[in-house]
């Protein structure tokens, strides 16, 4: 099997910055309250002309260029996103023409805010085997277009945005483990319950609001931290590591108490965490991989570092992985 690492990473964030005191002209709300309780300052809105295959392809064109490639090296495409920028073709699709990566194959995965992690498994695989050489996974999601800007209990948290890694044969290091979990029986704690089969758009589910983003935030928060604990102990039991070794925690950015709550059970110092939730809120599964981009521009990863990704979504789902830089 060959080892497989990320070897280009891109970002892409809109223009437009909605800040907490912008929040308190649209609902009851204030700036203290959504910053003590989530840690959010202020969130990325993409204008109405860009779709969620736009930000893809942004943070793409950045990610092949830092790995040295071009679109037509590539083998596979993978967007994991909510926010598709329609039911099909896949938002991949788009990307896949856009760029004229005219050999990569390509799809779209819904696995919400675990939804990098998720392709991650998907892609490494792949080339561990040797179907494929060079892989794309973006993350991105235009979670504005979803969102109830009347519930104050939602629109305070999300933002939109997107991430982009490749990923190729390694001499060491790697991926050295991932682990995935769902929990199917909760899956009413964080859905949109129209726009599918199930209930297809009409005048009933637009007047009762249906299409936008609900959420019963108490009971995620406290499963949120147990099985974001819980993958990451077993993604490290997979890797043969201990949480002593590892150097930096790169966790999905839902809410701050939440990860602090996560590091404090694994017995990790808060300066082994990184944290840009501050900046951008949640943007579901561009979090994680906008997270690890900005770690490496930042220089708080390096090679041979330990990198922690963790994250949890809707479904409900949830996914870990180590990373040896």
């Amino acid at each position: 099997m060959r080892k497989v690492g990320i070897i280009g990473v891109g970002e892409y964030l809109p223009q437009k910055v909605l800040s907490n005191h912008d929040l308190e002209k649209l609902v009851d709300t204030t700036d203290e309250w959504i910053t003590t309780r989530t840690g959010i300052k202020e969130r990325r809105i993409a204008s109405d002309t860009e779709a969620t295959s736009d930000l893809a392809i942004k943070a793409a064109r950045e990610a092949l260029a830092h790995a040295k490639l071009n679109p037509q090296d590539l083998d596979l495409i993978i967007v994991a996103t909510v926010t598709g920028d329609m039911p099909f073709p896949s938002t991949a699709s788009i990307v896949q023409n856009t760029l004229l990566a005219e050999k990569a194959a390509a799809f779209d995965i819904s696995a919400a805010c675990a939804g990098f992690v998720y392709a991650l498994s998907i892609a490494e695989q792949f080339i561990a085997r040797g179907t494929y050489k060079n892989a794309l996974i973006i993350g991105a999601e235009k979670l504005s277009a979803v969102t109830d800007w009347q519930d104050r209990n939602t629109c305070v948290l999300l933002g939109d945005g997107a991430g982009a890694c490749v990923l190729s044969e390694v001499k060491s290091g790697g991926i050295l483990s991932v682990y995935l979990g769902c929990d199917g029986s909760n899956m009413e704690l964080l859905n949109m319950p129209a726009g599918g089969s199930r209930k297809p758009a009409s005048h009933e589910t637009v007047d009762s609001r249906m299409h936008y983003l609900k959420m019963k935030g108490n009971e995620l928060f406290k499963t949120a931290i147990r099985r974001m604990t819980m993958a990451a102990e077993r993604a490290l039991e997979q890797a043969g590591l201990n949480f002593k070794d590892v150097d930096l925690i790169v966790p999905h950015q839902a809410n701050s108490r939440i990860i602090l709550a996560v590091a404090k059970k694994l017995g990790i110092p808060e300066d082994k965490i990184y944290l840009n939730i501050e900046k951008y809120g949640n943007m579901s599964s561009a979090s994680t991989v906008t997270a690890l981009v900005e770690a490496v521009k930042e220089g708080r990863i390096k090679k041979g570092d330990i990198i922690l990704l963790d994250a949890f979504g809707a479904g409900l789902v949830w996914g870990a992985s180590i990373i040896k830089w």
